[in-house]
């Protein structure tokens, strides 16, 4: 079974304080390699006066596209660490800057590595996740005395009504998660003694709460 799509459920920002520089961390979700550098300019010129402005993103279903900075911190400590929270977490298309204001305390490589990395870990689990799943529109057309036994058979199995169209027959349109369609359409005109007919029509991607243990 190939792994769940995560990404962040919300944009959100978390700030941490240590030894007296704050890090300030801006998530966000994002489609293109443009969305994320609009981001970043975004956040680094709330922020001018920071002193830097450190970043990662991973953009693409498979991550194509993947960047990091470390923007003056020395090198490895900040850009690298960032994006490989995101890649921990094993979310995608997210793009997360990193603002640090420097307090006067020296923190080490070692420091700034987990500083980085935790500013990052704290906001991912801020935003929340969210499951993408790839659903089917069924479109199943039955007889008027068939429809409330088929709403009522939908609703049992916690199936989602997209509309309904009304003529001769009532045609229900229906969201089936894909991995689902083949077994749940078999049960369908088992139940339903073959007295219906379903079509298969577009797709859509919808997106669930996911909860991590």
């Amino acid at each position: 079974m190939s792994e769940p799509f995560l990404t962040i459920a919300k944009n959100t920002s978390n700030e941490m304080v240590i030894k007296k520089s704050r890090f300030i961390c801006s998530i966000a979700r994002v489609s293109t390699e443009e969305e994320a550098q609009q981001f970043i300019e975004q956040v680094s010129t709330e922020n001018r006066k920071a002193t830097h402005n450190c970043y990662a993103y991973m953009v693409g279903d498979l991550d194509q596209i993947q960047r990091e900075s470390d923007n003056g911190e020395p090198s490895g400590t900040a850009g690298v660490p960032i994006l490989e929270s995101l890649q921990l977490a094993k979310i995608h298309n997210v793009v997360a800057v990193v603002t640090r204001y420097f307090g006067g305390i020296k923190l080490g490589a070692g420091g700034l590595i987990r500083a980085y990395s935790n500013s990052v870990t704290n906001a991912i689990h801020k935003a929340g996740l969210v499951q993408r799943i790839k659903q089917a529109v069924l479109e199943i057309t039955v007889n008027y005395s068939r429809h409330d036994s088929l709403l009522h058979y939908l609703k049992e199995q916690g199936i989602e009504v997209a509309d309904e169209q009304f003529s001769a027959t009532v045609q229900t349109n229906v969201y089936v998660d894909e991995e689902k369609v083949d077994s749940f359409t078999e049960e369908l005109i088992n139940r339903f003694n073959d007295q219906l007919t379903i079509k298969k029509g577009t797709s859509r991607d919808h997106e669930i709460p996911y909860l991590t243990n």
